[in-house]
């Protein structure tokens, strides 16, 4: 879940000319304050006294009955289906009721494992106030992102335009589904920082009613735009010599995950001046790197650094020197950080979502099938490849919690463990105090040995004096201190945490989301079926629970035709099947195969790949790849293909693969063919960004297998007027630098509880410029809006994209202590607005001219000025932070927007 807001005035984006005049006007009525075009954000600020609803309307505040997800499987949706909020499911019903009341439409997306979802749920729909608001002015869907991704997909596509998204996802809608107000978490009321659901519900109604037109006007632009990203074609963007498939991309990718790798806490990405950025294992990036060594051992060739050119952007400015080191190494390391860290359910097994911080400490606490389906996969092909029976025992900890909690009587697996535990993101489920580990071992040897092994020693790591377990030394040292042979170490360990497993057990567990899904059963059946074949012991229990699972899928899931149902629960298949079902459906049934020898199960892979080539494959024979549904529905913008791994391996790499191995079994060259025609179709964005497609760069290292000629071509000749001498950059080292100035004046009068300024100096590299906090200047015939009113500049494909005006605001610890009453920037530099040199930017000629627009924008240093309010008289704190959204430039290329966060940790009062 991500909660942002704008707390500044003067951050707002400015817009001229009649017709963006008249957007900026539309848009102050919705929220109280100018702001961006289209704030798709929970922003802040004093609402206007709210009239209460009439609940003596009868729609307004209907009994339970009247909700229409009683009849729904998602455990999710049932979850609100005695709220008194009117919810329908997604579909025709709720649309048609919407356009013949003539009501807006207001679409909360979620999932049962999301805890800011029962956030919200509690604080906002259990509310008859805040729900008699709902049912007399909208039309209410609730919609269970996992059932439906392509819907999910969609509206966090409009979300993530403007700099934000997460869940649970608020998107208001025409009555035709096109969005045109949104944010995530609101609370009930206005918050310092936040604005109230109550004041949003009140706001957007009334410009429903007043300014109609313009609301249509702009939910059309946004809908067009959010159509046009979803199915851009990366061919446009394309100048200079065209790629061609070969090893130098995987090379690419290679270095620039050198780039992005934690030398000191393993993973990938992270922000030195942000270490509170969430940070997820990526198994997708785990698996690159062990097959890409795997590659290398077998084939050893030297890796090759490709000059840098347009059909390679690299992730960010110039870095610290590029540093290679072994894939193996990295994702070692990596394993190692993520096995001892907070990551892990050192207790009860398995894995959970991410960590909050880039130390691996404390975690989303949410469990998922498709997280430890990776996850034990990644470590039982690191078994395969080093024969460190560690990583063989990491896997069979996920298998035996899978087994235990994941596992359904049928054979399949639910789909998620909740977040929640008592309305609190973790709980007391998850979470150990000192005297509770020790009354519940009763012995005091053991005791001091799990205190000392899991971190309990140190100052507690969350609040209220508890511990997220962890292993913040190697098991080595602490066996060495504790005077005991490591095996005799390790037995002692297991005998405690059977018994504080046993003792967990009896406090409230968290809820299960028992939809089993075709896609993620299809990725555990692959984790099992690959330790089957590796692990000698165990060998036969994991094939079994594999092929129990892949006959329950075959029977459960599919339908006429071979065509997949998308959920199963409790007796019901619901929904089609997505691509991802398919192609990871496929896959774990090849694998299987691979390890059981059992030829119904590559008949059963075969006929999946046939039915997903047949739905999804593009219609157009001179393309490739595949669609992420299988048909469009009416209500949304495009039918896309979706090639980017996120928290699931993408579809099409994946299909890519299942294509390769049947081209293999078969002896089938056309199979090579149809692996080939993916990645041409997505090859321009390969070339321009290698390092965020690590499934796809596998999937290439094995199509180099079948077809070593492809890799006899080289990637991409030096770019005459953009080199980069052969060196590669990654995304740790930002373009804008920030720090605090003049606290210690400020912070003593801000725990007296009076007002306070500071100073945050911004200091921007040479060559680069960013957006002012008044980016468009208000001067006649300068500037230039699209047909509804937004201001627009081109991004790194020539297309039109909504700018990010320099914002400061607090993070949301400090939003807990201060109100942000004012930031005055300062005047920035006036420059000509440029076309980006693509060749998209030159050949889109019905775009506006953009010649005749000026910008403002901050070089090298800008000075800004906060100033705090404390919320409570005398207020004690130990930190302050602010994060600071901006768009920056470099040589006419703009960035996409991007967050930069600012914080100091204070002397104790």
């Amino acid at each position: 879940m991500t909660t942002r807001g704008i707390a500044e005035r003067r951050s707002r984006l400015r817009i001229s000319d009649g017709t963006a005049t008249e957007s900026r006007t539309l848009w102050r009525g919705i929220m109280g304050i100018s702001v961006s075009a289209i704030a798709f954000c929970a922003t802040p600020g004093s609402s206007p006294a709210v009239q209460p609803p009439d609940v003596s309307d009868p729609i307004a505040a209907p009994s339970p009955s009247h909700n229409h997800l009683a009849g729904e499987t998602s455990a999710h949706l049932r979850r609100h289906a005695d709220t008194p909020v009117d919810w329908w499911p997604w579909g025709d019903e709720a649309f048609a009721r919407a356009r013949a009341e003539d009501k807006p439409v207001f679409l909360s997306s979620g999932y049962l494992a999301c805890h800011w979802c029962h956030v919200m749920e509690r604080e906002c729909f259990r509310d008859p106030a805040i729900a008699a608001r709902l049912n007399r002015d909208f039309v209410c869907i609730k919609l269970d992102r996992e059932e439906r991704p392509d819907v999910d997909q969609t509206y966090l596509t409009a979300l993530r335009t403007f700099g934000t998204g997460g869940w649970p996802m608020s998107i208001f809608l025409t009555p035709e589904g096109k969005p045109f107000y949104g944010g995530t978490y609101f609370p009930p009321e206005d918050r310092p920082g936040l604005t109230g659901f109550s004041t949003v519900l009140d706001r957007v109604a009334r410009a429903w009613r007043e300014d109609r037109d313009r609301i249509e006007r702009v939910a059309g632009e946004l809908d067009a735009m959010v159509g046009r990203i979803l199915v851009r074609r990366a061919a446009s963007s394309v100048l200079g010599p065209p790629p061609v498939l070969s090893s130098d991309l995987t090379d690419a990718c290679y270095l620039i995950l050198c780039g992005e790798f934690d030398p000191e806490y393993g993973g990938f990405g992270f922000d030195r001046t942000n270490p509170r950025r969430p940070k997820f294992p990526e198994p997708s990036r785990l698996l690159f790197l062990l097959e890409r060594h795997a590659a290398l051992k077998e084939r050893p060739r030297p890796v090759k650094t490709p000059a840098r050119s347009l059909l390679m952007l690299d992730p960010g400015p110039a870095a610290a020197p590029l540093i290679r080191r072994a894939p193996l190494d990295m994702a070692l390391f990596t394993l190692d950080r993520i096995a001892r860290g907070g990551l892990r359910d050192h207790v009860g097994g398995g894995y959970h979502r991410y960590c909050v911080s880039r130390f691996w400490i404390v975690p989303h606490f949410e469990k998922t099938l498709y997280d430890n389906a990776q996850l034990a996969r990644v470590f039982v092909r690191a078994f395969e490849l080093t024969g460190d029976p560690r990583w063989r025992d990491e896997a069979e900890a996920i298998f035996d919690f899978v087994a235990r909690e994941m596992t359904l009587p049928e054979g399949g697996f639910l789909s998620a463990l909740d977040a929640e535990s008592r309305d609190e993101d973790g709980g007391e489920y998850y979470l150990w105090t000192r005297p509770q580990v020790e009354q519940a071992l009763a012995n005091p040897e053991e005791s001091r040995i799990v205190l000392q092994v899991y971190g309990m020693l140190r100052d507690p790591n969350f609040e209220g004096g508890r511990y997220v377990l962890l292993e913040p030394r190697e098991r080595s040292e602490h066996a060495r201190a504790l005077g005991l042979e490591l095996p005799e170490l390790t037995r002692r360990l297991d005998a405690a945490r059977r018994r504080l497993h046993q003792v967990r057990d009896q406090r409230p567990a968290p809820r299960k989301d028992d939809k089993a899904i075709a896609g993620w059963n299809g990725l555990m059946i692959a984790a099992l079926a690959e330790a089957g074949r590796v692990c000698d012991h165990n060998r036969d229990r994991y094939l079994k629970a594999a092929q129990r699972a892949a006959e329950f899928a075959w029977t459960q899931f599919r339908r006429e035709q071979d065509r997949l149902a998308r959920t199963w629960r409790q007796g019901v298949a619901k929904g089609e099947g997505f691509a991802e079902d398919y192609a990871f459906l496929a896959e774990g049934l090849l694998r299987l195969y691979r390890a059981d020898g059992d030829p119904r199960w590559l008949e059963r892979a075969r006929r999946l790949t046939e039915r997903m080539r047949h739905d999804f494959g593009d219609p157009d024979p001179n393309r490739g790849g595949l669609f992420f549904a299988s048909r469009r529905d009416a209500r949304l913008p495009a039918r896309f293909k979706d090639p980017l791994d996120s928290v699931l391996p993408s579809a099409n790499a994946v299909a890519a693969r299942v294509l390769i191995e049947l081209g293999r079994l078969d002896d089938d060259p056309q199979r090579y063919d149809q692996a080939e025609a993916i990645l041409r179709e997505f090859l321009p964005d390969l070339a321009r960004r290698p390092g965020v497609w690590p499934m796809m760069m596998v999937a290439l290292e094995e199509l180099l297998q079948v077809r070593p000629e492809l890799s006899k071509a080289h990637f991409s000749a030096p770019s005459v007027d953009n080199p980069l001498d052969g060196k590669l950059t990654s995304r740790n080292t930002l373009p804008v630098q920030a720090r605090l100035e003049a606290l210690e004046e400020a912070v003593q009068f801000l725990r007296r509880g009076r007002e306070a300024e500071v100073k945050l100096i911004l200091t921007i590299r040479p060559g680069w410029s960013v957006l002012s906090a008044n980016p468009f200047p208000l001067t006649p015939r300068r500037n230039v809006a699209s047909a509804s009113g937004l201001v627009t500049l081109p991004n790194r494909e020539g297309e039109d994209a909504i700018p990010q005006p320099l914002a400061i605001e607090l993070d949301p610890d400090a939003a807990q202590h201060f109100e942000l009453v004012d930031v005055r920037f300062p005047p920035g530099r006036l420059k000509p607005l440029e076309t980006p040199r693509t060749e998209a930017a030159a050949s889109n000629a019905d775009r506006p001219a953009s010649l005749g627009r000026t910008i403002e924008v901050y070089e090298a240093r800008v000075e800004v000025i906060a100033r705090l309010r404390p919320h409570a008289q005398r207020s004690n704190f130990a930190r302050l932070g602010f994060r600071i959204r901006y768009q920056a430039c470099e040589d006419r290329v703009w960035s996409a927007p991007a967050e930069l966060s600012v914080e100091k940790d204070l002397e104790p009062r």
